[in-house]
């Protein structure tokens, strides 16, 4: 079996304290677990992604130790302008697909609210 690459070892440790961090917290542990298989089927030669999602996890990991997270949340993706009218998602949130570390505003939905703040 070959050996771990330093990244590989890292993500591996990320997940292990995202788990150990999530315990106790309601639908962590779950949340951890899926994200780390939406992205398991990632090229190795994809790092800049990695290195990105490894960031980001990093910093959840920051929110889940720190006293104030109470549960591990998600961000829901929306799909268009015509489940906004049905009321299927939320305004203002990320999408799962648009991570793109170069483009990290593309997925960023502004919620318009009139002038007289109604």
């Amino acid at each position: 079996m070959s050996r771990h690459s330093r990244l590989q070892r890292q993500v591996l440790s990320l997940y292990r304290e995202l788990l150990r961090a999530g315990r106790g917290k309601p639908g962590a542990e779950a949340r951890v677990r899926a994200e780390f298989r939406q992205h398991a089927c990632l090229p190795r030669s994809d790092v800049l992604r990695i290195e990105y999602l490894y960031r980001r996890g990093r910093r959840q990991l920051q929110m889940l130790r720190s006293g104030h997270a109470t549960a591990l949340g998600a961000f829901v993706r929306t799909r268009g302008p015509t489940e906004e009218s049905t009321g299927a998602g939320a305004p203002g949130t990320l999408s799962d697909e648009g991570d793109d570390p170069r483009r990290p505003l593309d997925s960023v939905r502004i919620q318009k609210t009139p002038l007289d703040g109604r």
